[in-house]
């Protein structure tokens, strides 16, 4: 049997009556399924049965044109959709955000080192090995604690020797004290004879006796000036002494330790530094932050308005540590040409979570306000294209007036003069916000203050709480064409 003649056969047992006719249950079956009336309408043209081509060309115009009804149908419903629904249920082309109504904090954020407020370098002022140390690292001192021992073994020699030659300087004068008493003694008896009778002794006796009481009595001056001397090399022989007990000058935490017993401190040419010791650590730190130049003015209205500073640290990432502003120090810093300032934060540490060296990122409170209404930061930075917007409002967003938008700080840094800079930043919170008029955007003209992340003040404007801004256009797959 040939290959097609089984099909044949199953397409004649079917759908023909016994008379060759098509029949009305296989005309019916034709009408529900399209795709399964273009197969077996192919089927029926190869075949001879009678009437089965007429009927196979009958079953594709037929299917065709149900193709044809169901395609206009589905286009009739989206137009019908995007026409006649309300504007608010259509697939908006842009991203959206609303005015809202809260309090807005102006920041400047910054970064700076914690240092104590005050540390004290502990140094020898004399060389020798460190015999005994009495402070570890973290040690609580108060001022007067013995800290470490130099050997004091030959300071101690130099304070005897020195006190052995003040011994021998005060024998000394008594012996010339003796001697000019003596010479004193000759020349009175040399006047006496001279008084009863003058031949009894001659000039030059008197002469002699008068210079040796002389000599006698500068003798005297020099052995006490001698002991001065003595006296002064035993206190500085007794001070180097003294230097050997390395002493702390202040209350506070030893921070750091530089030495280890049996090490050798030499003192010659410059005083080497034993420890650090961090005084009232314990209830304060300071936090150096570095603050570009263009935000010092801010901050120093901070500090007149006594606004806080708030800062976190790696170690304790969910707390908030809050502080003060000590100082703006007046010396620059600059590092390849930026300019910056040293900005002191005051911050109490009576916890002591807070050690030197950590490195705490801050935020520094400008200005505060309350229960204003705030502009979406998307919305003033939205510019649309020409087509997009209404043609009142084309001028704004196209030739000069866009450009001049555009590059609006590029003017205020170019050759302008100062008077028409400072005029043009004064005028730099005009802005634009956009919302949806029909199928195209309107502006509004806003004046803006101050501003966050995410917000930014509504000085001035025709806006109102909950109204939708433009932020962006939608992506693709998210309401967008």
């Amino acid at each position: 049997m040939h290959a097609t003649a089984a099909p044949l056969l199953w397409v004649d047992a079917v759908i023909c009556r016994p008379n060759g006719e098509i029949s009305s249950n296989w005309r019916g079956l034709l009408a529900h399924d399209v795709e399964r009336r273009l197969a077996i309408a192919s089927v029926l043209a190869k075949s001879n049965l009678p009437g089965a081509s007429r009927w196979g060309e009958t079953v594709k115009r037929l299917s065709w044109f149900l193709l044809i009804l169901v395609a206009l149908g589905v286009a009739g419903a989206f137009g019908y959709s995007y026409n006649w629904l309300p504007l608010q249920s259509r697939p908006s082309k842009f991203r959206t955000a609303h005015v809202v109504r809260g309090d807005l904090i102006s920041t400047v954020n910054s970064t700076g080192t914690l240092q104590p407020v005050h540390t004290v370098q502990i140094g020898a002022i004399v060389s020798g090995p460190i015999s005994k140390l009495y402070v570890d690292y973290n040690a609580k001192v108060k001022e007067g604690d013995m800290l470490a021992k130099i050997d004091p073994r030959n300071f101690q020699a130099t304070v005897d020797r020195d006190q052995a030659t003040l011994a021998n300087r005060r024998a000394e004068l008594e012996r010339v004290k003796a001697l000019a008493e003596n010479a004193r003694a000759n020349e009175r008896r040399s006047q006496n004879l001279r008084k009863m009778k003058a031949s009894y002794i001659s000039d030059t006796e008197i002469d002699q006796a008068v210079a040796d009481r002389r000599v006698a009595e500068a003798q005297i001056k020099v052995a006490e000036a001698a002991i001065n001397e003595a006296e002064g090399n035993l206190r500085s022989s007794q001070s180097n002494l003294d230097y050997t007990d390395i002493k702390s000058p202040v209350d506070g935490i030893i921070i750091d330790r530089k030495v280890d017993e049996g090490q050798s401190v030499a003192a010659s040419f410059q005083t080497p530094v034993l420890f650090l010791v961090a005084p009232h650590m314990d209830e304060r730190m300071h936090v150096y932050a570095s603050v570009d130049e263009a935000d010092i003015g801010l901050i120093r209205q901070a500090q007149d308005r006594q606004q806080p500073v708030t800062f976190t640290v790696d170690a304790y990432p969910d707390d908030l540590f809050t502080g003060k502003i000590h100082e703006i120090r007046l010396n620059p810093t600059t590092l390849q040409n930026v300019v910056t300032y040293t900005v002191v934060v005051e911050t109490p540490n009576l916890d002591m979570r807070l050690l030197p060296g950590m490195t705490p990122s801050l935020s520094f409170q400008i200005e505060k306000r309350q229960n204003i209404l705030k502009i979406p930061n998307a919305a003033l930075r939205f510019f649309p294209k020409p087509d997009q917007v209404h043609p009142k409002y084309r001028p704004l967003v196209e030739g000069t007036a866009a450009l001049e938008q555009e590059s609006e700080q590029n003017l205020i840094n170019s050759s302008r003069s100062a008077e028409e800079k400072a005029a043009a930043n004064r005028l730099r919170n005009l802005r634009h916000v956009w919302k949806l008029e029909g199928d195209l955007l309107a502006a509004i003209e806003v004046t803006a203050g101050l501003s966050d992340n995410d917000f930014t003040e509504l000085v001035k404007g025709d806006l109102d709480e909950k109204q939708e801004l433009i932020t962006g256009n939608a992506l693709p797959g998210f309401g967008g064409p």
